[in-house]
Parts: structure tokens; C-alpha cells; sequence
């Protein structure tokens, strides 16, 4: 998808300085796929305690 972004000089050239990135397009894809990351992670951290498993998970597995 084709989008118009206003982002600073400075701000693209740190980034795409800091991945190693050859063009703004890598950068900011490298970008986002880190923040998405790090989210999941996050999410999956608070859940961590909110969950039960069932200590015959693995009979119920295979009777579906």
C-alpha cells in the first residue's frame, strides 16, 4: 500500500542508520516489524498468570 508520511530527515537517517537499512522504505518496514514485536511480547507478558492449563492437555489434544 502506498502511503505519504511526513517524517523528520534526522529521524529516518538515525533509523536507517541504525538498521543498516539501504533505503527509508527497509527502514521503516524494519521499523514497524520491531514495534510489533516488541507489543506481542508485552501482551504475552501480561497475560503470563491469567492462564490455566489443564494437566491432561495432551488427552485432550488428540481426542478432537
Amino acid at each position: 500500500m502506498k502511503t505519504t508520511l511526513d517524517i523528520p530527515n534526522d529521524l529516518i537517517r538515525e533509523a536507517m542508520k541504525l538498521s543498516k537499512s539501504n533505503t527509508k522504505r527497509q527502514a521503516v518496514i524494519m521499523a514497524l516489524q520491531e514495534f510489533i514485536r516488541r507489543k506481542t511480547i508485552e501482551e504475552a507478558i501480561a497475560m503470563q498468570g491469567k492462564l490455566e492449563f489443564m494437566a491432561d492437555w495432551e488427552k485432550l489434544r488428540h481426542e478432537r
